[in-house]
């Protein structure tokens, strides 16, 4: 039996990736249409099990700025591009008007096994590129598995130093340094009920979400079980470059490839290169 995917495009700014029987992978939407104040961008909603239960959760009531599995960096040059409230020192978390907007510019490739486009990452007002992204999504399906690597080339093009900052970096609570590629999962990852094969590991042999909080490691992994189906999936995420710091949380079910628990400065000019890699299998 076939498991090549296949593309199917859903009108303008849309593209959803099945497979061969049809059934729903993922979907990509690129043509925004989010509140500016969820910082705006590309992002995939829903995201499934290859026996069709949906993995993430999309503007959830507590935190409407997270979407499906997106692509963020909490500040960039002072430019919210996570959502929601701001951190500062002074003042704690405030609604500011500071939050950024990433840009679909053009296809390179859209096949289902590539999507490939460029991106941009602007100033909310002056609209000035501070970033432009190379952004490259593979899928890849197998007859128990399927995976999505996410990779990104982002390049300075500001024309100065940009810090690449959370908001541990910049002074606010230990612990706070979500960033990078976010995945805000299904309600169905919560674990309220005592079973030890739900819930969140890393490499390691870490356990629970206190464990992995903050653990450099190059995976972890999301163990869950989805209502009405009583099916249960099993979320690895992969940092192919080797160790980052974890950031998650299993009551707002997240995990988010913080790729530095300090500030990162980006030169001008200067690319950052970011490849992980979500494998999607039944547990």
């Amino acid at each position: 039996m076939s498991t090549e995917p296949r593309l199917e495009h859903e009108g303008a700014g849309v593209v959803r990736v099945l497979r061969a029987d049809g059934g729903l992978l993922w979907r990509y939407v690129f043509g925004g249409g989010t509140p500016a104040n969820e910082s705006p961008r590309p992002y995939a909603h829903p995201v499934c099990s290859l026996a069709g239960d949906v993995l993430t959760n999309f503007r959830p009531h507590d935190h409407p700025w997270h979407h499906g599995l997106s692509l963020t960096i909490t500040s960039v040059g002072g430019t919210n591009f996570w959502g929601g409230p701001s951190h500062r020192v002074a003042d704690g978390y405030q609604w500011r008007d500071d939050h950024g907007v990433q840009i679909h510019r053009a296809w390179k490739v859209c096949t289902a096994e590539r999507l490939e486009h460029a991106v941009d990452w602007c100033e909310p007002r002056s609209g000035r590129e501070l970033l432009h992204e190379h952004r490259t999504l593979l899928t890849s399906v197998g007859q128990a598995e399927w995976s999505l690597r996410w990779t990104s080339e982002l390049s300075n093009a500001a024309g100065q130093d940009l810090a690449l900052d959370h908001y541990e970096s910049r002074g606010g609570l230990a612990g706070s340094h979500y960033s990078g590629l976010q995945f805000r999962g299904a309600r169905d990852l919560l674990d309220e009920h005592g079973d030890g094969r739900i819930g969140i590991t890393a490499d390691g042999g870490l356990v629970g979400e206190a464990a992995v909080q903050g653990a450099e490691t190059a995976g972890m992994e999301w163990n869950c079980q989805h209502d009405a189906t009583l099916r249960r999936t099993r979320i690895r995420f992969e940092n192919l470059d080797g160790p980052i710091p974890w950031f998650v949380r299993a009551k707002n079910p997240l995990a988010a490839f913080s790729f530095s628990r300090g500030t990162r400065v980006l030169s001008a000019g200067a690319t950052l290169r970011l490849d992980h890699r979500l494998v999607f299998s039944h547990a």
